[in-house]
């Protein structure tokens, strides 16, 4: 028997999740982990779409089943192989209600007939389903409500080049909880941000990577983030996130200006798109104005990455210090000249015990 889960249930069972919308519908957004197996590739399900809207229900379903039926075979050995592949790596299995083991999840866009003939064909060939009642849609809700569920934030601050992301890694690696927002986005935050980064993702599938991380977070300890404006990127930070950040007490990284410059000299100055940081500057030309944007553009065609570097950071420390002195929580700095990273976290979590901010993680205390 097809067993229906609510999206928190669905997302805590075991077995892969398959996505049954077309193809453009998952590549903009789909739940974290899922794998695209559609009934309908993006021209059979526009064709569909067009019949039902001209000739009806019963018309679209007969198309559909036209476009499905040489499929049948394909899609149950996929999602066979799917399943066999999952529990070898698991090793497990889930109970979703008493004596019924779920095998395989599978969803589309309203859990409508697209994922009920996808459950019924993958039972009826022996496989255990679990449908996703209102599909992609209510998990799209699920979001929302979670990104809106209060939980204590730290934000890291700090001038650009001071090493943040690096810093978040390492207290991760004490056992605090971290949110990595600019390594979900794939982007830096900056203008020079996306340079030998992957694409980024949709500021959909932003907000569905962020929400399963921030679902997974307790309420007992804080939740490392860096600062960051609205956007990173392309990426629009949730808006109920955003606005806990903006309120969060800010733990501060101090390093000198020469020091930024060397760590952001080895992340950028041996960039072989040169084009990518031509592009970039010239996209905060209003910004740095004619003059310094001239002499940037000067010193990256000459491979001085050290110069055009410093004449940035004027721009983007003046942004960030105007963006700091608007927070309305308090602000602990945290001067960390020539620490790396993993001293440098041990000095921020001593900043935030001290403040009362967090209690020490036992693997911290160990080491």
């Amino acid at each position: 028997m097809v067993v229906a889960l609510s999206v928190a249930q669905f997302l805590q069972a075991e077995g892969p999740i398959f996505d049954v919308r077309s193809p453009g519908e998952f590549d903009k957004a789909h739940i974290p982990g899922a794998t695209s197996l559609p009934l309908f590739n993006n021209d059979e399900r526009a064709a569909v779409g067009i019949c039902y809207k001209h000739q009806g229900h019963e018309a679209a379903v007969e198309l559909g089943l036209g476009f499905v039926g040489p499929k049948l075979v394909d899609l149950v050995q996929w999602a066979k192989a799917e399943r066999r592949r999952s529990q070898q790596e698991s090793g497990a299995t889930s109970e979703v209600e008493p004596g019924a083991k779920t095998a395989v999840r599978v969803h589309c866009w309203r859990g409508g007939m697209r994922s009920s003939s996808m459950a019924a064909l993958l039972e009826a060939a022996g496989v255990p389903v679990a449908l996703l009642e209102g599909g992609y849609k209510a998990f799209r809700g699920w979001v929302r409500q979670c990104m809106g569920t209060p939980k204590p934030v730290i934000t890291l601050g700090g001038m650009t080049g001071t090493a943040k992301t690096d810093l978040l890694g390492a207290l991760a690696a004490t056992g605090e909880q971290t949110l990595d927002l600019e390594g979900l986005a794939n982007h830096r935050g900056s203008s020079y941000g996306a340079l030998g980064l992957p694409p980024q993702p949709s500021t959909e599938h932003f907000e569905n990577l962020v929400a399963i991380a921030w679902d997974g977070f307790s309420r007992d300890r804080p939740i490392w983030i860096e600062a960051e404006s609205r956007s990173v990127g392309s990426c629009r930070v949730p808006p109920e996130l955003f606005e806990q950040m903006v309120a969060a007490p800010v733990v501060e990284v101090q390093r000198s200006p020469q020091e930024r410059v060397k760590y952001l000299t080895q992340v950028y100055g041996e960039s072989s798109d040169l084009d990518g940081l031509l592009a970039a500057t010239e996209r905060i030309r209003k910004r740095l104005g004619g003059a310094r944007t001239k002499t940037t553009l000067e010193a990256i065609k000459k491979g001085d990455a050290a110069t055009a570097i410093a004449i940035v950071l004027e721009y983007y420390d003046r942004t960030y210090r105007y963006d700091l002195d608007k927070r309305p929580g308090p602000i602990y700095p945290v001067p960390m000249e020539g620490l790396d990273h993993t001293v440098g976290a041990k000095a921020l979590l001593a900043a935030a015990r001290s403040a009362g901010l967090c209690e020490a993680s036992e693997v911290a205390l160990n080491h």
